[in-house]
């Protein structure tokens, strides 16, 4: 078997050429036009240069851009691959994937999108691909889709406009992510969009969030960060990675118990590498402490991006808030540690000062920033809650994040 080839474009730019020999590895290299301009490569972990990449930046990079786990298998099954072979898995469906990447075969030029490719959806018809997406996780093999997204949950990209979704086909770049109610979560939508609005109200950067329901079913909807109209109503792709593509883990590997990145490493990247590195560095304090308050035990280094708006990225918009410790069936360990703890209940105010410098005023900081943050979020949350059931979204859920933010506020001021 001879040498194999994707062409990998930045937006409209050919960037590179990923290949897969006979015997199964990956390598990658930059285009000679691509370099003669390039201010950045596509990943921290791979920067410009003339020589080829190979190894297990290249894998951890590229496997990056796939859905993880159960939705890869799936994926796998259905469209005859080994759910291992990250080189045909792209090929087949890496046409609208997260960022400004889009894979596709040696030769063929990204398609022209036109109006073609849009189809709205009624009620009815959203229906059956939301009972779809269990068994063909975002439609791959369904006519014309080649979308691939991140993640284990089940989840569409679409756009959404004026109340209706559509779906976008033949690799054009989409607008929103739609995600039905989690199997055995319950009122997972509920809890998202709370943990969201949330974290909204008290200062943390995210995209826009709504519930929309089709019929009596909530499904969430999330607007893409990593997309943008110019003045002409076209959609912008702007690039990005996340945490574990910047440093070359793998994603199957994405906790830190399992050799993932660790919150010391991220600040490292950020410190390293962001255009606002103080700026940001404090953005990602902010979100640590917020995970732990609404109890989002699952912020890997999958669940953190750097999104590349100009010649240096910045830390990303908050994404995928959810609080898992309301569930007890899911596991009460934090994906990073705090201070050397999993368990949030081991976390004490001297584990939270150890994820900082070793000085005086650090430590008074950091201790200033939970405690504002414990008064700040505990009321934001009452008051969150009251506009929720005001608007018809009750949920004993919403209850439980509320219940659980006031039990931690009340740890961090003792």
């Amino acid at each position: 078997m001879s040498d194999r080839t994707l062409d990998v474009y930045l937006n409209a730019v050919l960037v590179g050429k990923l290949i897969q020999n006979d015997k199964g590895s990956l390598s990658f290299t930059y285009t000679a036009e691509f370099l003669h301009q390039a201010t950045t490569g596509i990943s921290i972990s791979m920067p410009p240069k003339t020589e080829a990449f190979s190894g297990i930046e290249v894998k951890a990079f590229f496997s990056g851009l796939l859905p993880d786990e159960i939705a890869k298998q799936k994926i796998a099954r259905y469209l005859g691959f080994s759910e291992k072979n990250t080189f045909a898995l792209l090929q087949a469906i890496g046409g609208e994937c997260a960022g400004a990447l889009s894979v596709y075969p040696e030769g063929q030029l990204p398609p022209r999108h036109s109006d073609k490719d849009i189809e709205v959806l009624d009620d009815a018809k959203l229906r059956d691909i939301l009972a779809l997406l269990k068994r063909h996780p975002l439609l791959a093999g369904e006519d014309k889709m080649r979308l691939s997204l991140a993640g284990t949950q089940d989840k569409l990209a679409v756009d959404f406009e004026k109340g209706k979704v559509a779906l976008i086909k033949n690799g054009a770049p989409t607008t929103h992510i739609l995600k039905p109610v989690i199997d055995r979560i319950t009122d997972s939508v509920h809890n998202e969009l709370f943990c969201m609005r949330l974290a909204e109200k008290i200062g943390i950067v995210v995209p826009k969030a709504m519930i929309h329901f089709v019929g009596d079913i909530p499904c969430y909807i999330v607007e893409r960060y990593d997309r943008k109209k110019n003045t002409e109503g076209s959609i912008l792709r702007i690039h990005q990675e996340d945490f574990c593509q910047a440093l070359g883990i793998l994603p199957e590997i994405k906790y830190e118990r399992e050799g993932g990145p660790s919150l010391a490493k991220c600040l490292e990247v950020i410190m390293a590498h962001s255009a606002k590195p103080a700026a940001d560095q404090l953005r990602f304090l902010d979100l640590t402490i917020f995970n732990y308050f609404i109890g989002n035990a699952d912020a890997h280094g999958k669940n953190f991006s750097l999104l590349y708006t100009g010649s240096k990225p910045e830390l990303a918009p908050a994404y995928d808030l959810l609080s898992t410790a309301v569930y007890p069936d899911l596991s009460e360990k934090m994906a990073m540690k705090l201070g050397g703890k999993y368990k949030p209940d081991d976390v004490f105010l001297r584990h939270w000062q150890r994820i900082v410098p070793d000085t005086e005023m650090a430590k008074k900081n950091i201790e200033k920033q939970l405690r504002n943050m414990a008064e700040n979020t505990l009321d934001q949350a009452v008051a969150l809650r009251q506009t929720f059931r005001q608007d018809g979204l009750t949920s004993p859920v919403i209850d439980d994040i509320c219940a659980l933010i006031k039990t931690r506020s009340k740890r961090i001021a003792q």
